[in-house]
């Protein structure tokens, strides 16, 4: 069920709204005349996006929450509701993570990551519920990630806790209908890899820079997938056209698909500058309410991965399709 007002009239709750996808989402709806509840830990940062959010058009609200703490983020949703009257949408969006080899990664970051990436979700689907419930209906999106699906190497925590994700809000959907609150629809977004501070701010544990892999969208494209959930929900919308196809390869020929991922992503994920280890932003706030990260400016060095992509994934594509004839042979 879509939301039962406009963007225009309605209220929508947006956790990690202080920089990145979170940000971009923010002004995709502001755009819309949408009153918008910004949460995250930097306060500076949410004030900033909701100033331009009100030069955009919305109203806006900044309210600083750490989405681990269970209390904050229900004292989140009464402050939607005192200030609003209802809230009609709920995006989950926070995370954080932390780059390297699993048994090089210190236990506490991989231990906070799956607390803000996974236990944020579902402290504010618990909080988002009875306050959709109240209003009507309406639709809670969770920003998962292609790695909801998928895995690559180095990111073991962020896997793990994307992949949560999925498998919660297929969970609390199936309960959403079993129980008669089909008003309520879950929603998840699997994006590509986006130009956000994201790359900057992660823990790092591997000696290099961190890059997003490419192809890289812009942090819009994912504002807009989740702006068309919001009106009208479905149960997954890839956000990117790259994570539509590996999903699919991942699918069809998944043990190739898992090789040749990883080959591939261990050959784009670093840059050649040296890093010393750094926990980033995993434990301190250090959001300043941009959007973008900047990512696409590196232009020579972007197509030139890009170009390596280009040749992995039709590689892998040729491995599906052997694949898919092995087992047509063999089901004969």
């Amino acid at each position: 069920m879509p939301l039962t007002r406009s963007l225009a009239d309605a209220t929508v709750v947006l956790t990690g709204a202080s920089s990145g996808i979170g940000t971009a989402t923010a002004y995709a709806l502001a755009r819309h005349g949408t009153a918008v509840v910004l949460a995250a830990r930097s306060g500076p940062a949410l004030e900033r996006v909701a100033e331009r959010c009100r030069e955009l058009g919305g109203q806006a609200l900044a309210v600083p929450t750490d989405v681990t703490d269970l209390a904050a983020v229900e004292r989140l949703a009464a402050r939607a509701v005192a200030e609003f009257g209802r809230i009609d949408g709920w995006v989950n969006n926070a995370a954080v993570g932390t780059v390297g080899l699993f048994d090089e990664i210190p236990m506490a970051e991989f231990r906070r990551v799956l607390e803000v990436n996974l236990l944020g979700a579902a402290y504010g689907t618990r909080a988002a519920l009875p306050q959709l419930s109240a209003a009507g209906g309406g639709v809670l999106v969770n920003n998962a990630s292609v790695l909801a699906e998928v895995a690559m190497p180095y990111q073991s925590a962020y896997n793990a806790s994307k992949h949560g994700i999925r498998g919660l809000a297929d969970t609390v959907r199936q309960e959403m209908r079993v129980t008669g609150r089909g008003n309520i629809s879950i929603c998840t977004v699997l994006p590509a890899s986006i130009d956000t501070p994201f790359f900057r701010h992660t823990a790092n544990h591997t000696g290099r820079e961190v890059l997003p892999p490419p192809p890289v969208y812009p942090p819009e494209v994912v504002a807009e997938t989740i702006v068309r959930l919001l009106r009208r929900p479905k149960r997954e919308a890839y956000a990117g056209g790259t994570a539509r196809l590996i999903g699919l390869q991942w699918r069809l020929a998944p043990a190739f698909a898992e090789r040749a991922l990883g080959w591939y992503a261990r050959r784009t994920q670093f840059g050649p500058a040296p890093r010393p280890d750094d926990t980033g932003n995993v434990f301190h706030a250090d959001a300043l309410a941009l959007p973008g990260g900047g990512w696409q400016g590196r232009r020579r060095h972007l197509l030139r991965m890009t170009a390596t992509f280009g040749l992995a994934a039709a590689g892998t594509a040729v491995g599906t399709v052997a694949a898919m004839a092995r087992r047509a042979r063999t089901g004969r």
